[in-house]
Formats: C-alpha cells, structure tokens, sequence
C-alpha cells in the first residue's frame, strides 16, 4: 500500500524530542508535516527520566516552539539539588536547588506530552517501524516501513536516533561502543519502602562514582527514584547476564559494589522493576556528510555521542532551528537544510568533546574529586 506524501511534504522519521519539536515549529509556519514512529502509541513505552532543558538550548527550543508557558506548567520544583556521595555514604559535596530556572528538571515524558499535544491529530503516524529509505530520484526518497507500507517524499528528516536507518543515505558511519554501559531501574515509593535509600538522595540527583563503577539516581515526580547505575565494562560483560531473569541481573549487578553502602547498593538490589541494558554508543565527535538533496539529520541521528547532557537539549534545539530554516525559505529546500547543517555541523562537534571532556572528568581516576571540584566552583562548569 502507498501513502501519498503530496499533502503533507516534510516527512519525519522518529517521534522523540527532536523530531516532534521540528513538527510543532513546521506548524506553526503553517509547513505541512508528518512524523512516523515505530511506536505503537504514544504511551507505548516509557521516555527515560528527568532532564534538565538548558536556557540557551532545550528551553530556547521551547520558546521558539511556542511552549514555554506549557513547560514551565510541567518543571520539577526543587528536582535540581545535587549531592555527591562516596561508596561509604558520606556526603562531599552538595548543592540546593536554588529555585532558578537555568536548568529546571522535568520529566522527558511530560516534555514530550506537551510537544504531542501541541501537534494536530494525526500528526504523528504510529506502529510505522521504518525497515529501509532507498533513493527514489533525484532528490526523492521512499521510505519502506514494517508493515509493508511505503511513502516517499522529496523532503526527508531523519530523527530515529542512534540507529537511524536514514543516516545511511548521507552517511556510511556507525555507532561504535563508548566502552560504557548504564543499567537503568526503579525504586517506587521510596519514603515509605525505602527510606534509607531516599535519605540518601535527597531531593534531586545523587552521584556516587569511582573509577568506571557508580550510581547517577535522582528523585523523581511520584516518590520514585530513577538510578543509572554505570559500569565500564565490555560488552561480553553485560552479554553473560541474563536480563530475562530481574532477580539474577540485580544480584550480578550488586556484586559489583560488594562493600559500598547497604543504602546505595539498594539502588539496584532492591529495585522494584528489571533493570534495563542501555549500552552506550557514539559516532565520531566531527560526523558530517556531504549535501544530498532532501534530505538531513537531526539529534542522535546526526551526532550520537558519550552522555554529557546537552543529548536532548542539542535534538530540540536542532528540531527548532530546522524549523526555522525551512519555514524561512519555502521555495529553497536546498538553502534551508544547508544553513541548518552550516551551523549545527560545528555545534554538536563542540558538544560532544565536551561530552568526553566531562565523562573523564566524573569516571576517570581522579574521581570522585573531579566531580567534587565542579560543585565546589574548582573545576569546569557542572554537569
């Protein structure tokens, strides 16, 4: 079955942050646009944690998306106090949350909610797993889904994340392993179930790191506590635990901080839902192509790197900066994407050594008294 594209002409490629924030800024200039998503509905799964939207990024994506009043409705207040803690439990540095608005933390599954709520009804086509996007002609592609369906289109934007499959009509990169790897899960009513482990948190976010091993965990919305915990490990580590088994993936995971805290270790043994492998991948810190009419990249798509926390707040900002490129040249396809490349080429670059730059920071061997410096005004900005 075909899907004409005719009427709507901007496709794009993954419902996450980047994409829909490009959607919502495509609407506004009154631009055509449909969004595909592999997910079934938008409730399908769930959107990771708590993300701190930065002004000159994530919360500029917002403004110039029109949303500001609506994230503003959704922030986490008092989420932003920070607390560095070592194996043993004790505290070494600790920040409040100072009430400003710099860089709030809110849920990624409220900041998504309110893109999607933000678009038409039928925006955003689900259950459209994309298998593979073929040239069609001269600046025209085909995309071909799952389901056996096609649409093709001569204005194509892939925001499918790490694994995109349109990166390979710009690019013939790949991801390659970081070397790292987090293992995210939950604790749930964590006052009343877990109030050692709670007291230990605080308010916001912990971190307890040493040398490749720790926990990021923060206090979340609902009186849960969202961990991370970070090994450094290759991945036949990871491939000889079973992840089907919750109880025996908890247990092999917590072996690897035998002598920390009974209160950290808590994070992962006593966590309410399986644990989940996030293996962490990255392309080259300079991943550029070449023009190719049509077609580009935005997010993790484009410039998937080592987490430093800007993975989100770059998406948005290059969804809302595509937007305006392409609303500002409506008949130039070809200036727009290629002013949009022009400058989030040398952003995401800059970003993502960056990124490396603060990951060696808070694991490398100085930990954790490189983390500490940055909460102590003794190192680079936080994290």
């Amino acid at each position: 079955m075909d899907i004409t594209a005719a009427a709507r002409p901007v496709v794009v490629v993954g419902a996450g942050l980047g994409g829909l924030t490009l959607a919502r800024v495509l609407h506004r200039h009154g631009v055509p646009v449909t969004v595909y998503d592999a997910d079934a509905c938008a409730q399908a799964r769930t959107q990771g944690g708590q993300l701190d939207l930065h002004e000159h990024n994530g919360q500029l994506a917002l403004e110039i998306a029109g949303l500001t009043p609506e994230y503003r409705a959704i922030i986490h207040r008092g989420g932003g106090a920070q607390r560095v803690v070592d194996p043993h439990g004790t505290v070494l540095a600790e920040l409040p949350d100072d009430g400003s608005l710099t860089r709030p933390e809110a849920l990624r599954g409220d900041i998504r909610r309110i893109l999607l709520d933000s678009l038409p009804a039928g925006t955003v086509r689900w259950g459209k797993k994309l298998r593979q996007a073929t040239p069609a002609g001269p600046g025209r592609y085909e995309l071909t889904f799952a389901d056996g369906s096609t649409v093709t289109t001569n204005v194509l934007v892939g925001a499918d994340g790490t694994w995109s499959k349109v990166r390979a009509l710009l690019s013939p990169q790949e991801p390659t392993y970081a070397g790292l790897s987090y293992v995210d899960t939950f604790l749930h009513d964590v006052d009343e179930r877990h109030a050692a482990t709670a007291e230990a948190v605080g308010a916001g976010a912990l971190y307890v790191l040493t040398p490749g091993t720790g926990f990021l965990a923060h206090r979340e919305a609902g009186n849960r506590i969202h961990t991370y915990v970070v090994l450094e490990r290759p991945p036949a580590w990871f491939e000889a635990i079973d992840f089907t088994d919750a109880r025996a993936a908890k247990a092999a995971i917590a072996a690897e901080f035998d002598g920390w805290a009974p209160e950290l270790v808590s994070l992962i043994a006593d966590a309410d839902v399986a644990p989940v492998l996030r293996s962490i991948h990255r392309l080259p810190d300079r991943h550029r192509w070449s023009r190719r009419p049509g077609v580009t990249l935005l997010g993790d798509a484009a410039h998937v790197t080592v987490p430093g926390g800007e993975g989100a707040n770059l998406a948005m900002l290059d969804g809302a900066e595509l937007g305006k490129a392409i609303a500002a040249h409506p008949g130039d396809l070809e200036t727009a994407l290629a002013a949009y490349e022009e400058v989030m080429f040398p952003r995401a670059e800059q970003e993502a050594v960056a990124a490396h730059e603060t990951l060696d920071l808070i694991f490398g061997a100085d930990t954790p008294h490189g983390l500490v410096g940055l909460f102590t005004g003794d190192g680079p900005a936080q994290p």
